[in-house]
């Protein structure tokens, strides 16, 4: 059910919200209430951003591959030149 809220802001922050919502092809309205629902929902930690959903797969390791050890490895033949 939607409900009606008045808020009082700056002037010249509403007309740039009205223009970044305009690109946006979205109303003031469902920018604000987007942005509210972010705030009050609670967290996953463990979610995954869609550029980490993109990389997925790009690498293959072997089986036994130690991360610390690569990353060991990955330092020493970086600086050690």
């Amino acid at each position: 059910m939607d409900t009606k809220l008045t808020l009082k802001l700056d002037y010249s922050i509403i007309e740039q919200a009205k223009t970044y919502a305009r690109k946006q092809n979205t109303s003031l309205s469902k920018l604000i209430e987007s942005y509210l629902g972010l705030l009050v929902e609670p967290k996953d930690n463990n979610e995954v951003t869609p550029l980490v959903k993109s990389l997925s797969g790009v690498l293959s390791l072997p089986e036994d591959f130690e991360p610390k050890k690569g990353y060991k490895k990955h330092i020493l033949d970086k600086y050690a030149r």
